[in-house]
């Protein structure tokens, strides 16, 4: 009878198995890029969409209807109504709420006066859950970013050892 080799799916006979593992670097690297990333998903997004939401606090109200439903958070829902006597279809911004709703749900907005394309629910003319999300990724990415510290400091010593 012959022997046979148990290669498994790591490799050839004799592999250690370690090949599956990130080294320090690249655990450093994707520690940086994820504290980056969220970072700029906080700052340049969701701050901004929050600061567009409150700048509606003082806007037209009016009644709507849910026209599409969608991820109303991403900015994926649309809203029916009456404005200046006229019906108009808006985009919901990024940072909206109401995603749970089925079209044709009655939803209070807030609309400028001079361009009523720019609405948002009544609901979240506060910021909230824009808001919350900017603060929640902000706070993400400075604990990656204290991750990417520890691991470099951890890194050095031990090199030095």
């Amino acid at each position: 009878m012959g022997t046979r080799s148990n290669t498994g799916a790591s490799g050839g006979a004799g592999s250690s198995g370690s090949e599956n593992h990130l080294g320090p670097r690249a655990s450093l690297l994707m520690s940086l890029a994820l504290a980056l990333l969220l970072g700029a998903l906080s700052a340049l997004v969701m701050f901004p969409a929050a600061q567009h939401l409150r700048s509606l606090q003082n806007g037209e109200r009016a009644e709507a209807t849910l026209h599409t439903a969608g991820a109303c958070m991403t900015g994926q829902c649309e809203v029916k109504f009456e404005a200046g006597g006229r019906t108009v279809v808006a985009d919901l911004p990024v940072g909206s709420g109401g995603g749970k709703q089925s079209v044709g749900a009655a939803v209070t907005v807030r609309y400028q006066a001079d361009d009523p394309q720019v609405v948002a629910r009544d609901a979240d003319v506060g910021g909230g859950g824009a808001a919350l999300l900017a603060w929640l990724a902000a706070g993400a990415a400075v604990f990656f970013l204290a991750l990417s510290g520890a691991a470099a400091v951890f890194g050095t010593r031990v090199r030095r050892t």
